[in-house]
């Protein structure tokens, strides 16, 4: 008998593989996760809830999303698994049902400055499939129309073994042609160093011309190695060299010498400099350093080339009128309508393609957006977006798509798109989870998941799961915060100066005049594309003593953490160190106090060749980080592992108070706590925190600098509803305490909370650029002719 029917011909009722209708998971405990278990629906829109650090990301990232792309990779050759990422097996009893994941995150894309929104997605390439078919004159294959191609010709002799004959010596030449521009190598500007930061050439070698840092005039391998190098005199004033000791002191090839009895590299000194301080990371110098680099440096577009990266051969073969650069430049949606007007049956099928990707670009909001826009530039909710549009056309059912706080940077008119976006992949046959804050995302849920019932070790439990209607009654942190609505304030603050941008013309800016009061909480908001960041990152005078906190990456190796980031570690080291009569250096993991097993990385790393390699806890400190007899000294009845495991919340009264009492380390820790950080313990590496996280964390370093005017770039990012409340009553103090804050926000809490506010538009792209309205939020919604206006009168219930 066929199991397909029965022997009266109907159907025999469910099949047994449709039964698996659920991912199961039991005892998780990744992270902060107390044995969690959950049954998660299949092919339904899940939502998961919660205030920040309460182990959401800890659920659907490190365990369901990481073990599901564990057991893929383990289906390749142990050759190819080394090639791939290590993932060791989440701390979880059982994961059953899963799927194949794929985790759309906030990650910002790569800041190589040859990386942009083409190259980080298909339009791109097919753009140059595009042009080497159709364009005139014909240049050469597609790589001829790319800037990361560089031409190459070569020609010589080379070996060929032919069967039984012996070798011959064969002549061959080798061509390839690029497009990419060869005075700027591709990247669309050129660096100038500015030599007058370098030296004062009133003065010669040895009277100390050099004004770079740590040049001193004792030392052998800088100053030294020039005053006695043979190529120069040391005591002639440097605007005195003749032309060839010029070239050979700025441009001088490698070249030994002999110095104090010491072999030594000569090499002028603009190659020394590159190699020395410009190839490094600005960000991990140490600030007097960075300070340096930034007034020595200057990049200009590159005057060949005008910015575009490509040959000139690339810039003048063209479709028409257009060329690639010309189309890479184009809007988007512009360069959409431009393919749609092709009509040349040869390349259909890749018209076609180019089409959707582009239409794709245009449906997701980032129809603003260029096609040669570093992909750096793009904020973490763009690249969230771009990441995206590769999986809206996919053929492939009953995958997990897994995404993190998909509506940031998003205006609230822009959110129904994305919630159109999402239950579209669900439609499909799809399983969505996100981890999200805004209950307009909220609301399209099929299943909520509201973890907590705090941070840190206060959550890590499932506190409801359900229906959205079920999370409104349910009596949860997020049930009880999910329908609130700020108020307008009554009074607002009055300015007591002004900020002024005259002429604003950076990127989509149409010769913008505002002016920004000070003294007050500004929020600038517009739609995703209005121009807001153009205005306050790339349009505020220089010396306005201006500080600026964005969630670009913290740099640091995962040795980092906010202890040693804050400053926090210098203080509790010392208070240590006197305590018990010893050097400060034991009490710190990369220095003195190191576990000698694991270099106080507290972690070994084994290399299994081919295999994918494994961290395991070091055996010597048991993950602890310091030698043994670090540990036996104490703080309060503490060692400081302890100390660093302990959350910033219990730290600060751990260091308030008592024999532990450390007024420095406790002004950082309320600092840190002021900005909703309470849940993070000291020793978390920096690379687990999410954008939003860096940003507070930045924020509190800067709340004690001296500057008087902060730009903060969506600071609400990651916050959970009920701790928005608690940033408000931050920015406040802030602006009490005789500072002036300025806040990109699409958030209408913030909004409503502002005393004045600019409104960008009225668009995205060439349709923004504008100021659409300046005042305050009461105007605003009396005013509603924007779309800020009418979705915060919405909100306010006005």
């Amino acid at each position: 008998m066929s199991k397909a029917t029965t022997t009266d011909g109907r159907s025999p009722g469910p099949h047994l593989a449709d039964s698996h209708d659920v991912i199961r998971v039991h005892g998780a405990r990744e992270n902060n996760l107390k044995d969690v278990s959950i049954e998660i629906p299949k092919r339904r829109l899940t939502v998961f809830t919660g205030v920040s650090g309460s182990g959401k990301s800890s659920l659907v990232f490190d365990t369901i999303a990481a073990e599901s792309q564990r057991l893929i990779n383990e289906t390749y050759s142990a050759f190819l698994q080394g090639f791939m990422p290590n993932r060791a097996r989440p701390e979880v009893d059982v994961l059953d049902g899963l799927t194949t994941a794929i985790a759309v995150d906030q990650q910002r894309m790569g800041g190589d400055p040859r990386s942009t929104v083409g190259t980080a997605t298909d339009a791109n390439a097919m753009l140059r499939i595009l042009f080497s078919r159709l364009a005139e004159p014909h240049i050469g294959p597609p790589s001829a129309y790319s800037f990361n191609t560089a031409s190459v010709s070569a020609s010589g002799g080379i070996r060929v073994d032919r069967g039984a004959e012996k070798t011959k010596t064969v002549k061959a030449t080798f061509s390839r042609t690029g497009g990419m521009c060869t005075r700027c190598e591709g990247r669309g500007k050129v660096s100038d160093i500015d030599l007058t930061q370098l030296y004062d050439d009133t003065k010669s070698i040895a009277e100390g011309a050099f004004t770079i840092p740590g040049w001193k005039s004792d030392n052998v391998w800088t100053v030294g190695l020039y005053a006695q190098s043979g190529f120069l005199d040391p005591n002639k004033p440097i605007r005195r060299f003749t032309k060839k000791e010029m070239q050979d002191f700025l441009y001088g090839e490698p070249t030994k010498v002999k110095v104090n009895g010491v072999n030594l590299t000569y090499e002028g000194l603009i190659p020394k400099i590159q190699k020395s301080f410009l190839s490094k990371d600005k960000e991990a110098m140490q600030p007097h350093i960075r300070a340096f680099v930034e007034r020595a440096v200057t990049f200009t577009t590159c005057p060949e080339c005008d910015g575009t990266r490509l040959a000139e051969a690339a810039r003048t073969s063209r479709i028409g009128k257009v060329s690639i650069a010309d189309a890479c430049a184009m809007e988007i949606r512009d360069l959409a309508e431009w393919v749609r007007s092709l009509d040349e049956p040869s390349v259909t099928p890749l018209l076609t393609a180019l089409q959707g990707t582009l239409d794709s670009f245009v449906e997701i909001g980032l129809g603003y957006l260029s096609l040669d826009r570093p992909a750096g530039t793009l904020s973490g909710g763009e690249a969230q977006r771009v990441k995206m549009i590769r999986h809206l056309g996919s053929s492939l059912t009953d995958v997990t798509y897994v995404f993190d706080e998909p509506t940031i940077g998003l205006h609230p008119h822009d959110i129904q798109r994305m919630n159109d976006l999402l239950l579209r992949l669900r439609d499909k046959g799809n399983t969505v989870l996100v981890v999200e804050h805004k209950p307009e995302a909220i609301a399209i849920a099929d299943h909520v998941v509201d973890l907590g019932p705090g941070a840190g070790t206060a959550g890590g439990t499932v506190c409801f799961e359900g229906t959205v209607e079920g999370l409104r009654a349910a009596d949860t942190v997020t049930g009880r915060h999910l329908d609130d609505r700020a108020r307008l304030k009554e009074t607002v603050r009055e300015a007591t100066g002004a900020l002024e941008i005259r002429g604003a013309s950076a990127n989509n800016l149409r010769d913008v005049d505002v002016d920004i009061p000070l003294g007050v909480l500004t929020v600038v908001t517009g739609v995703a594309g209005s121009g807001k960041s153009s205005l306050l990152h790339g349009s505020i005078p220089s010396d306005a003593g201006v500080i600026s906190v964005d969630q670009s990456p913290i740099k640091g190796s995962r040795r980092s953490n906010p202890a040693t980031y804050t400053g926090l570690l210098d203080p509790i080291r010392k208070a240590f160190a006197k305590v018990n009569g010893v050097k400060p250096a034991l009490f710190s993991a990369n220095s003195e106090g190191a576990c000698p097993a694991c270099n106080g990385a507290g972690v070994i790393y084994v290399d299994l060749g081919m295999m994918a390699g494994v961290d395991t806890p070091c055996e010597d400190c048991e993950g602890k980080r310091f030698q043994a007899s670090v540990l036996e000294y104490h703080l309060g009845g503490r060692d400081i592992s302890e100390v660093l495991a302990m959350s910033v919340t219990e730290a600060e009264e751990f260091f308030g108070t008592g024999e532990a009492r450390t007024p420095a380390a406790h002004r950082i820790l309320e600092r840190l706590a002021d900005v909703g950080l309470g849940y993070l313990t000291l020793g978390q590496p920096l690379t687990t925190l999410s954008g939003g996280e860096r940003q507070r964390l930045k924020l509190a370093t800067h709340m004690a600098d001296k500057g008087g005017i902060y730009v903060l770039d969506e600071p609400t990012t990651g916050l959970h509803l009920a701790d928005v409340e608690q940033l408000l009553g931050l920015l406040d103090r802030l602006v009490d305490s005789g500072k002036s804050v300025i806040v990109i926000e699409h958030h209408q809490a913030v909004m409503a909370h502002a005393d004045w506010i600019i409104d960008l538009g009225p668009g995205a792209g060439h349709d923004g650029g504008r100021v659409v309205f300046e005042g305050t939020p009461a105007a605003l919604v009396a005013d509603r002719s924007t779309l800020t206006g009418q979705h915060l009168a919405a909100y306010v219930g006005a």
